[in-house]
């Protein structure tokens, strides 16, 4: 579904990432793991077309991807929930979602806008409330709807752990598997690798911007580099 081939991104002098290929293959999740600074969040906005690499190249269902404009990189069925959500702090939360479906001109937005309730029952609670005065994992579940309002048929999540207290954490990983069951792959960004990997089909680590390792969950999970940099073990 998406492959990314060589690619190499400069912040200004900075070599952010170098020559990093990987593949999203279509019905999976794959969790990107690494450390702060490896490379995972500029991985994702190279593909949302945030940031344009100086080589390489990016398909999407074998057409290429690489240059195209962020607002045409969602209209080819990528959606992305950026690292710390970046909601609309001063419209409600019905108003944020109705935002994620902004392109759409079809007759299934008040369906979907359902589906986002079903799949997060709180967010049908505060639907008139500000967005700003959510709690943090009611925040990450909205982030998680207004993309989700897109319909993509590709959702980019860039720590949706993050700052979130463990049942929480749980409660949105048991979310993205629904989401990827209901038919939606899944590229994820993740620091808590014991959770990406217990959900993910297959796993990459970025090391300095370098693809390190490959594999199955099951085959990370079981590395001992892995285990060690990234487990607590």
């Amino acid at each position: 579904m998406l492959r990314l081939d060589g690619l190499d991104v400069y912040y200004g002098q900075i070599h952010a990432l170098r020559d990093v290929s990987l593949e999203v293959r279509s019905g999976e999740i794959v969790a990107l793991l690494g450390n702060n600074g490896a490379g995972k969040t500029t991985t994702l906005k190279t593909i949302s077309g945030l940031l344009v690499p100086r080589q390489g190249t990016i398909h999407l269902e074998d057409r290429v991807l690489t240059g195209t404009a962020p607002h045409d990189v969602v209209s080819r069925g990528i959606g992305h929930v950026p690292e710390g959500r970046r909601i609309f702090n001063r419209l409600t939360v019905r108003e944020n979602l109705v935002m994620g479906a902004f392109l759409r001109n079809d007759s299934g937005v008040a369906d979907d806008l359902q589906r986002v309730f079903t799949l997060f029952p709180r967010l049908q609670e505060r639907v008139t409330q500000v967005a700003g005065t959510l709690s943090g994992g009611e925040q990450q579940m909205l982030a998680i709807g207004r993309a989700l309002m897109g319909r993509p048929r590709l959702l980019l999540l860039d720590e949706p752990s993050m700052g979130l207290a463990p049942v929480l954490v749980e409660q949105i990983f048991d979310t993205i598997g629904a989401v990827n069951r209901q038919g939606t792959t899944i590229l994820l960004v993740e620091q808590n690798a014991a959770m990406a990997l217990s959900i993910a089909h297959r796993g990459y680590v970025l090391e300095t911007g370098s693809v390190v390792l490959s594999g199955t969950a099951a085959e990370l999970s079981e590395n001992a580099e892995v285990r060690r940099a990234y487990l607590g073990e």
